[in-house]
């Protein structure tokens, strides 16, 4: 029965798609982070659904009437810079047939998410786009919410087989970045029950984090709930209720999470953090050596007798910027940080544009989400290997269609500074 059913919403869509290709955006989005025909039983496991989407996609963005271009600013400039630079990495890479193969795979989501810049025009479109995302990781993210409730944390939450969120660290690192989303969802509507819902999602998605048994995640929300605690105005009452919250989620959890999570102190004795402390190694030792770092998927035992001969355990960097080093060198690290760091620089300069300003509330509180999501990614992704997630590209988009709508008209509005908005 599920087969049947996500084959029909699936194959349902194709001709809303061609008349609106937006429509496809949203739909790719959905298989991307949901993955609901990882939910099935039968046919539909291994049904490529994504790349039928994709095709119908490109078949109606092809011959649509509606405007298509992308402005050609700095960050969108240095995002296409880092996709030819990945690309010829990937050619001169230690193992090229491996590293193309992965290369396609991430290239498919940078192309679909280059189109989003293209066919996400307005900002209702956005919000339905940050609907999708926020519910379709938060199917996984609410459910484990109530596993870690009703199983009084003693088992870890994972995510859909054969996916970037499969690991309890990933789903953990993707829900506590799209608890802001639903914050920001909770601040739009204004029914009461979708309201309650939307509450309560945001509180089983921080107790899924928690139950991911996640070391990283934890860092993430101490860095979260801080950064929130600065930016809120309220600041009396928001400190209580974070204490609240860490009191009662520390007094909840059960001896395993609290013996996993004190291996942060004791980071020499666990063979996993050790185990990434090489991978980092390895990662600085080949980008020194080679311009062009290994290329993608180059962690085997031949290559870390090279650049790190004395590491006992193989394992990949677990960290977005020791495996854009390892993957591209320094050049492809520049590039990706400084897509990062003018991610965060518009939203910032949206925020304080839009601040006190009735005619940009929805995108003062969308960049404020945005940025905490983004804070998120920063600290959380130091310890696992996200690097070509779909997530945060999301985000870096979503962030630039926030700036195009909004910066634009910085020159056209009469300021006065004297006059209160």
């Amino acid at each position: 029965m599920r087969d049947i059913l996500v084959t029909l919403i699936v194959f349902g869509s194709i001709p809303f798609i061609l008349r609106k290709p937006y429509i496809g955006i949203l739909m790719w989005a959905w298989l991307s982070y949901m993955n609901p025909h990882r939910l099935t039983y039968g046919f539909a496991y291994n049904m490529p659904f994504s790349q039928v989407i994709a095709i119908v996609l490109f078949v109606s963005f092809l011959f649509s009437k509606e405007k298509k271009y992308i402005p050609m600013e700095g960050i969108i400039i240095i995002w296409l810079m880092f996709l030819v630079w990945m690309c010829f990495t990937s050619f001169v890479a230690v193992y090229p047939e491996f590293a193309t193969d992965y290369y396609i795979r991430v290239l498919k989501i940078q192309v679909l998410t280059l189109l989003t810049l293209m066919l996400i025009t307005n900002q209702d479109k956005v919000n339905k786009l940050v609907w999708v995302i926020a519910l379709s990781i938060g199917f996984y993210s609410i459910k484990g919410g109530l596993f870690t409730i009703l199983s009084g944390g003693s088992f870890r939450v994972w995510g859909p087989a054969g996916t970037f969120i499969e690991e309890n660290n990933g789903l953990a690192l993707a829900s506590l970045m799209v608890i802001p989303l639903m914050v920001y969802l909770h601040s739009l509507v204004d029914n009461k029950w979708l309201k309650y819902f939307l509450a309560s999602s945001s509180v089983l998605s921080l107790v899924s984090v928690v139950g991911s048994q996640s070391r990283g995640a934890l860092i993430s929300i101490v860095a979260v709930m801080g950064f929130f605690w600065l930016k809120t105005k309220n600041k009396m009452i928001t400190g209580i209720m974070i204490i609240f919250l860490a009191v009662v989620g520390w007094n909840f959890m059960p001896d395993t999470w609290h013996n996993r999570m004190n291996t942060i102190e004791t980071y020499e004795e666990d063979a996993s953090a050790m185990g990434r402390i090489n991978a980092w190694i390895y990662s600085i030792n080949i980008a020194n050596n080679r311009v062009t770092g290994g290329g993608f998927e180059s962690w085997s035992r031949g290559t870390y007798a090279l650049y790190n001969p004395e590491a006992e355990l193989i394992i990949v960097a677990h960290s977005i910027y020791f495996s854009v080093l390892a993957d591209h060198g320094w050049i492809g690290l520049l590039l990706f940080l400084l897509i990062l760091i003018l991610t965060w620089k518009n939203l910032t300069k949206i925020i304080n544009f839009t601040n006190k300003k009735p005619l940009y509330v929805q995108q003062n509180m969308l960049a404020r989400m945005l940025q905490i999501s983004l804070l998120a990614y920063l600290v959380g992704g130091t310890f696992l290997s996200l690097a070509y997630f779909d997530l945060p590209w999301h985000i870096i988009a979503i962030a630039f269609l926030l700036k195009i709508q909004v910066l634009p008209n910085v020159k056209k509005m009469p300021i006065n500074r004297h006059v209160r908005e």
